[in-house]
């Protein structure tokens, strides 16, 4: 069993920052990547950024330069560092980890930036 905790979700202003973090705990092992996707009342998840188990990251055109994933791999946490939030940024964001045996969804952290 694998469990997937987010947090560092809220309310922020835009051209604000926020921290986000996903602990993983159970039965982790064989790790391939570890990502972020978002999804927004009545929209598609889609991804955000994913890291891999090589050292490579990939990030939406949409939060490239503005968001930076990052992983540390001895504690079993990712992380997404965003910066200058945008409304078009609202949504609830979602940790995910593929390992050999399959896939794993967090019960994500909602995001929400407003004036």
């Amino acid at each position: 069993q694998v469990q997937l905790v987010e947090s560092g979700g809220g309310l922020v202003q835009p051209g604000g920052s926020l921290r986000l973090s996903c602990a993983a705990s159970g039965s982790i092992s064989s790790v391939n990547s570890m990502g972020w996707y978002r999804q927004a009342p009545g929209q598609q998840r889609g991804l955000v950024a994913v890291t891999t188990s090589g050292g490579m990251t990939m990030y939406a055109d949409f939060v490239k330069g503005r968001f930076t994933i990052a992983r540390e791999t001895a504690k079993n946490t990712l992380y997404l560092q965003m910066n200058s939030l945008k409304p078009e940024d609202t949504a609830d964001y979602y940790c995910h980890v593929v390992m050999g045996r399959g896939d794993y969804w967090g019960q994500g952290t909602q995001v929400t930036v407003s004036s």
